[in-house]
């Protein structure tokens, strides 16, 4: 239930404000809340009424949540709110091969015990953290909410930055966050570009029970469709991500439960004995998206509306939570040295940061996908051998691992477990 005292029906008054995101997903609260804790205000606006966000059947997804994610999120003051529900991930196994003819004999194989850090992150589901940041949010203080209303228009002059809502109010601020997704409409308006393509696949999503405990492994199983990705939630419980040609998903999609399970089971296996579904079965088209800048006048993009990337290696939203971290550092920083958060000397900064890591995923995650989503003969005995080769040497099987656990590259403060 919304908190009266941090959801604002708006009427016929304008709202002042620092910053102002336009997108209420999980990268748009979590900077929120980022920047609340440092002094800032902000307003959030999210075209979906709060109680939807907050419905468990309104997503399906689990996150892999990297280790220095939970560290955020921890630093944010949002941990304590879902660990009961989070997965540590102990192990990852990465095998190739076909529906019922088993995986390849070459595979790599993750352990976290090869860190110091502790697990290589953690499984939570969306419809944990959802509710969680609407919560956190509602007792913020700094933070205003308004929840069920679209942003159609947006300006810029030299001291300030105001978007329109649909019911005629207007929001003054001195940034503009686009957290509003694949299809930005902050990014559009503001004339920014983008550059991707689909994949022509669609990913099939659920949780289900099984027989047997995970023990805290993630499998990822390449086939030549696309590939099914095996995470651990709590309890005997996993989260499937299964990509297919989008005419086959559409075809899956449309059986029942059984039929759905029957399509599932050979190309899961019975390591966990036997399976059920555990909640309801959802559908995401998979394609990648790039905008061309991450930054314009007065305004800077992050999440999906800055990058979206294929599932193939989990890493979606920590490259989102990367960007949350980076700008809410940035901006802290910039205000703490007397400057205006909204110059472009400022915004450029972010940008710089986090624009070439972003594309660097974006375009490893298309490559993976290339490579793997596919039947040729010679390029799965090269990748089998290039699995095979990669297990087989500790340096380079370590490095994959800290990447995973999101340990490398140029870590903002709270993804080092630091208060900016």
């Amino acid at each position: 239930m919304d908190n009266p005292a941090r959801t604002v029906i708006l009427r016929s008054m304008d709202i002042d404000t620092d910053i102002i995101i336009v997108g209420g997903g999980l990268n748009g609260p979590a900077l929120a809340l980022a920047l609340a804790q440092t002094g800032h205000a902000v307003t959030i606006i999210d075209a979906l009424p709060a109680e939807t966000r907050t419905d468990a059947g309104f997503d399906g997804r689990g996150y892999a949540l990297a280790l220095t994610s939970q560290r955020l999120l921890q630093g944010i003051g949002l941990w304590d709110r879902v660990a009961a529900e989070a997965q540590p991930m102990l192990e990852i196994k990465v095998t190739d091969g076909h529906a019922g003819h088993g995986p390849s004999p070459l595979f790599m194989h993750f352990d976290h015990a090869e860190i110091e850090e502790g697990p290589m992150g953690y499984m939570v589901q969306d419809r944990h953290l959802r509710p969680a940041f609407v919560a956190a949010m509602d007792v913020a203080p700094g933070i205003t909410q308004i929840n069920g209303r679209r942003v159609v228009s947006q300006e810029t002059e030299l001291s300030h930055v105001s978007v329109t809502l649909d019911d005629g109010n207007r929001i003054t601020g001195r940034v503009l966050i686009g957290s509003d997704g694949r299809s930005s409409g902050t990014a559009t308006r503001a004339g920014i570009k983008r550059t991707g393509w689909a994949y022509g696949q669609t990913a099939l999503v659920c949780a289900i029970a099984h027989e047997r405990p995970h023990d805290g492994i993630a499998h990822q199983f390449f086939m030549p469709p696309g590939p099914l990705a095996i995470l651990p939630l709590t309890g005997n419980r996993s989260s499937i991500v299964w990509s297919e040609t989008t005419a086959q998903a559409r075809r899956i999609n449309a059986l029942d439960d059984a039929g759905y399970l029957a399509a599932l089971r050979p190309r899961f296996g019975d390591f966990l004995g036997e399976i059920t579904l555990a909640g309801k079965r959802f559908t995401y088209p998979l394609d990648l998206t790039l905008a061309n800048r991450f930054v314009g006048t007065r305004l800077a993009l992050i999440g999906d509306a800055a990058h979206g990337v294929h599932p193939i290696a989990g890493q979606g939203l920590n490259a989102g939570l990367r960007d949350v971290a980076a700008l809410a550092e940035t901006l802290t920083l910039a205000a703490r040295r007397g400057e205006d958060i909204g110059a472009p000397t400022v915004l450029e900064r972010y940008q710089q940061w986090r624009r070439f890591d972003a594309t660097t995923l974006a375009l490893a995650t298309d490559a993976f996908n290339r490579l793997f989503s596919n039947d040729n003969a010679l390029l799965r005995l090269g990748r089998d051998l290039g699995m095979g080769l990669v297990n087989a040497m500790p340096g380079l099987r370590r490095g994959f691992i800290r990447e995973a656990a999101g340990l490398t590259g140029d870590l903002p403060r709270l993804m080092q477990g630091k208060p900016i």
